[in-house]
């Protein structure tokens, strides 16, 4: 298991590079002058070759990537030119927001998609199968943004049992900041209980249909019997995997979600930071979330050796 987890965050860490790498160039390729973008077309030339400098774009290419490099392994993400502030306060800032609602949104994902889904196999081409499966598909058709637009209108709008947007701070009390998160949260997590549901569904019946269940149906099991005991623990490696993969698609979708709901988390701070052209929130943040994403993923992987015992054996 050692050696697994190992190669994986060797692999892992080259991952993280090569994000680096792209994130830069695609930033550097982009056209138009940040420092002119910044101060404005009629800003003193002077001035525009003053931010150049202090924003350190004369110098060559590959001198700004390794300085930028140099300074993140330092913990120095820069400081943010619109706001005047360290990128660090920043994040920390808007994390507070952005991390609750990621994993409010996977929890109730994970809550609904596991039951739908192990529901939906037990009772194959039942009523009740073919019920969830509908309505599956039409949380897959359906973008996490106009679910958002729903709910606001019905719980905010309609009911009044919500606010349509704005954050009060954990200040406020731990309730009344995780009821401004709810809907943001149902939003992001409709669409993704939705995959979650067929993947779990997908994956159970396949177990459901290897020889060591059939065996153990032989030997006098139930089919609840044999799905819960034999079938439900190799059907849950391709779901961890789903649940990782949703995590940074969570952490990314927010950048919409939390426009919609007028949200300040790390989303919106990505948002304003390519509107107002401040590249170094744009840099940092984004990579970041990479750095979570690649997190994320080794503790999926480790939850594989944990599920799959071949792994802690050492066998592919």
């Amino acid at each position: 298991m050692t050696a697994f987890l190992l190669q994986r965050a060797f692999t892992l860490a080259l991952t993280l590079l090569a994000a680096t790498v792209a994130i830069f160039l695609l930033l550097e390729v982009v056209p138009g002058d940040p420092a002119l973008t910044m101060m404005g077309m009629n800003a003193d030339p002077a001035a525009v070759e003053a931010l150049r400098e202090q924003l350190g774009l004369n110098a060559p290419l590959v001198e700004r990537y390794l300085t930028w490099m140099a300074d993140m392994l330092r913990g120095d993400f820069g400081t943010s030119y619109t706001y005047k502030t360290p990128v660090t306060e920043l994040v920390l800032e808007r994390l507070v927001v952005t991390l609750p609602l990621t994993i409010y949104a996977l929890t109730l994902s994970t809550l609904i998609a596991i039951p739908a889904g192990i529901a939906a196999a037990a009772r194959r081409n039942s009523p009740a199968d073919l019920t969830i499966m509908g309505i599956t598909q039409i949380g897959i058709a359906v973008p996490n943004f106009w679910f958002a637009m729903l709910l606001v209108i019905l719980f905010a709008s309609v009911l009044q049992m919500f606010q349509a947007g704005g954050f009060p701070g954990w200040d406020a009390g731990f309730w009344a900041a995780m009821k401004s998160l709810t809907l943001p949260a149902i939003a992001l997590a409709l669409p993704q209980a939705a995959i979650l549901t067929r993947i779990m569904r997908s994956s159970l019946l396949d177990a459901m249909g290897e020889d060591y269940v059939r065996t153990a149906r032989a030997k006098g099991l139930t089919r609840a019997q044999a799905l819960r005991r034999h079938a439900l623990r190799n059907a849950l490696i391709p779901v961890l995997t789903i649940i990782g993969m949703q995590f940074s698609f969570l952490i990314t979708g927010a950048i919409i979600i939390e426009n919609v709901f007028f949200l300040p988390g790390l989303g919106r701070l990505v948002f304003q930071g390519v509107a107002q052209r401040d590249l170094i929130v744009v840099k940092s943040v984004i990579v970041l979330m990479v750095f979570a994403v690649v997190i994320v993923t080794l503790l999926v992987d480790m939850a594989y050796a944990i599920v799959d015992p071949r792994l802690r054996e050492g066998r592919r």
